[in-house]
């Protein structure tokens, strides 16, 4: 869903307020650690929450355990982190930094020509590396819906929305040529998200690495070839 947060502005950050409520049984220091910098810890907090709360979920992952996974104590972990908002702002961005320019750039490419085939395959691709490239993130949301932690409806409007606002104004303007077919222009886009989520879901959570023969790019083709087949009007053979 990361092409629709491309074209979300900067969240607005909440008032501070505390993280996580605090629980005992932390995680053990293991050791001494190496010093580092300011940038690189907040990258290792950054890390350790995303492991912690794939693993164990919102509810079961406290933030002195998240801070005695990296070796710190936990008001350096708040130095960088002040609240929950910003933590979750930095688990979205730091997923979408990974999306390829060249991606998006060749998304807009294909909307701008009316290629069907090279903008879904775009999506698809963008959307299927989203769950195959780091799928702790997956876990991750689960959790979030799960347990209705605001890092759902936060990922839901930054990005699922606006996802779904991109395809549906390609799909109005291709309706309107006469290329696809007449149809809800939402339920159709959430019908091709669904057959991406599914098989994301499959090889990231219950599969992992165990991709068919042609891999990634086999997917992308398979589904690309039923989705066009069944919303193209077929005008032109």
């Amino acid at each position: 869903m990361l092409v629709g947060a491309k074209l979300a502005s900067a969240s607005t950050m909440a008032s501070p307020t505390p993280i996580f409520s605090n629980k005992p049984d932390p995680v053990q220091n293991k050791g001494n650690r190496e010093r580092l910098t300011g940038p690189q810890r907040r990258v290792a907090i950054l890390n350790a929450a995303i492991d912690l709360f794939a693993s164990r979920g919102f509810q079961g992952t406290t933030t002195r355990e998240i801070a005695a996974a990296v070796g710190v104590t936990e008001p350096v972990l708040y130095q960088h982190f002040a609240t929950k908002r910003a933590l979750y702002d930095a688990i979205l961005e730091s997923k979408l930094t990974q999306v390829n320019s060249d991606d998006i750039a060749g998304l807009d490419e294909a909307a701008a020509a009316g290629d069907d085939r090279a903008f879904f395959t775009c999506l698809a691709t963008v959307l299927l590396d989203w769950y195959l490239s780091d799928p702790r993130y997956a876990r991750l949301l689960m959790y979030a819906s799960l347990e209705k932690n605001e890092l759902s409806q936060m990922f839901f409007e930054q990005q699922v929305i606006l996802f779904y606002e991109c395809v549906t104004k390609y799909l109005n303007k291709r309706m309107d040529s006469g290329d696809v077919r007449r149809m809800d222009p939402l339920l159709t886009a959430r019908a091709f998200a669904g057959m991406l989520n599914h098989q994301g879901i499959i090889y990231a959570i219950y599969c992992p690495g165990e991709l068919p023969a042609g891999g990634r790019d086999c997917i992308v083709s398979t589904v690309i070839d039923i989705f066009l087949t069944g919303i193209q009007s077929g005008k032109h053979e």
